[in-house]
């Protein structure tokens, strides 16, 4: 009898498991009230990068002068929320034809345990009641809205309702200074708003290299983004009169930040509301997760939680490597060697200019617990590639045993940071040397080359 695969939830892990445990024999059924691919698909990767990109040729666009061209551009609002919309479509329709391919029941609705082995499936009108050997619970988050913030879905706006506005605000303050309030600052600037920042810390992306974040900074400035830093919001208020239409942010030292718009990129909140945990015997954490162990297994033999709705990484790379891992091990296959996740080997990047990516061991982490590390840094300003393509800014810095010389993490700032990265998240993650990257023979010219260096 094949295993019955229930997934609750068809974003990053929900659709790779559901593929990894349908190609294993099992017999599945995925259940997702949006769109195939979920949230990464509908507001946060997918969209929000095809609006970065955007931004990111209008920014080349006003380096053209300095290639020896001329060139304007300007946004029209309705074509990018249809190329955002064309994306989602067809990245959506992929995963449904390789599900259907491998015999995936997919049902559009959702779903909800009403013990540790059957759940209410609601779709089409009905409610449904099925059976589950092992079952995943993988419904994502959503946009933290603090009781001060009255969001309106005009003015006073969640990310999710800015892929695209209906217009590009003349003046937008973000408040949030993590990864996602940095990256709509970016956005929204390259497409000619005039942007504020509200920063609750003293400087941007607290949880980064603080090197990272003063190149993201200074870039910042010299593009006119206003910083406020160590300006904690605590209310916003629309005021319309006869000498101002928008928005004005509070801030808990006094401050006042007026603009057309306001952003909140203040985090997220697990979707584990109406899942049934309690008749499942799971108890969410007071962040509204669900607790599980190395495996995503929760307090029940038999149910998974991934992605954000887990509380590990709120990566999509992430989810989905969570979502392979469980279907294997729902089927079995766990029981021969293989290799937990790691999340402290994950690498992670923020699609701002210049781009800044990540992997492994900080160096301010290390520091923090006395651990002796090797770091050396190599600018892109001595980089041929970096030269020829007009964009020198940033770094690559690596870490590295200084005995040992095994890669144990590093940073990348500057063009294709994303790309890049994998590079070292190979290292990192197979435990190899500086020498080994020293030794290999990479292209001449390209970016990849400062890796190289930085590892000499």
């Amino acid at each position: 009898m094949k295993l019955r695969f229930l997934v609750i939830g068809g974003g990053p892990a929900g659709h790779t498991a559901a593929s990894t445990a349908a190609g294993l024999g099992a017999e599945v059924t995925v259940i997702e009230r949006d769109v195939l691919g979920g949230a990464a698909h509908l507001w946060d990767c997918v969209p929000s990068k095809a609006m970065i990109a955007t931004g990111g040729e209008l920014a080349a666009l006003d380096r053209a002068e300095g290639m020896g061209l001329e060139a304007t551009g300007r946004i029209d609002p309705a074509a990018l929320r249809v190329r955002n919309l064309s994306i989602q479509t067809h990245l959506s329709d992929d995963v449904k034809q390789l599900l259907e391919s491998q015999g995936v029941r997919i049902l559009n609705g959702v779903g909800r345990l009403v013990s540790p082995n059957e759940a209410i499936l609601a779709h089409d009108g009905i409610e449904e009641r099925v059976t589950f050997d092992a079952a995943l619970l993988s419904t994502g988050s959503r946009p933290r809205i603090p009781d001060w913030a009255a969001v309106d879905g005009d003015r006073i706006l969640t990310t999710r309702q800015a892929y695209p506005p209906p217009v590009i605000p003349e003046h937008l303050v973000v408040i949030g200074s993590g990864v996602t309030g940095v990256e709509f600052a970016h956005m929204f600037r390259a497409f000619g708003a005039k942007v504020s920042l509200v920063v609750s810390r003293q400087h941007v992306l607290p949880s980064k290299d603080p090197e990272v974040a003063a190149v993201l900074e200074e870039s910042f400035v010299s593009r006119g983004v206003e910083l406020h830093k160590g300006a904690r919001a605590e209310a916003i208020q629309r005021i319309e009169n006869a000498d101002f239409d928008g928005i004005e942010v509070q801030c808990a030292d006094g401050r006042k930040v007026r603009g057309s718009h306001a952003l909140l990129a203040i985090g997220s909140i697990p979707n584990s509301d109406g899942l049934g945990l309690a008749e499942a015997g799971i108890t969410a954490t007071e962040w509204g997760t669900v607790p599980v162990d190395h495996n995503c297994l929760s307090v029940a033999p038999n149910i998974y939680a991934a992605g954000d709705l887990a509380g590990k990484l709120p990566l999509s790379s992430v989810a989905a490597m969570q979502g392979r891992k469980i279907a294997e091990h729902a089927m079995g296959l766990h029981a021969l060697a293989h290799r937990h996740l790691d999340y402290d080997k994950a690498a992670s990047a923020i699609f701002t200019e210049p781009e800044i990516a990540d992997v492994g061991l900080a160096e301010a982490d290390a520091f923090a617990v006395g651990r002796k590390i090797r770091v050396t840094k190599v600018p892109f300003a001595g980089n041929a590639k970096a030269l020829i393509s007009g964009d020198a800014r940033g770094f690559v810095k690596v870490i590295s045993d200084p005995v040992t010389g095994v890669v144990l993490g590093g940073s990348i700032v500057g063009a294709n940071a994303a790309e890049l990265i994998s590079v070292l998240a190979i290292a990192v993650t197979n435990g190899l040397r500086t020498q080994d990257i020293v030794e290999s023979l990479l292209v001449h010219p390209s970016l990849a080359e400062a890796i190289v260096e930085a590892c000499s």
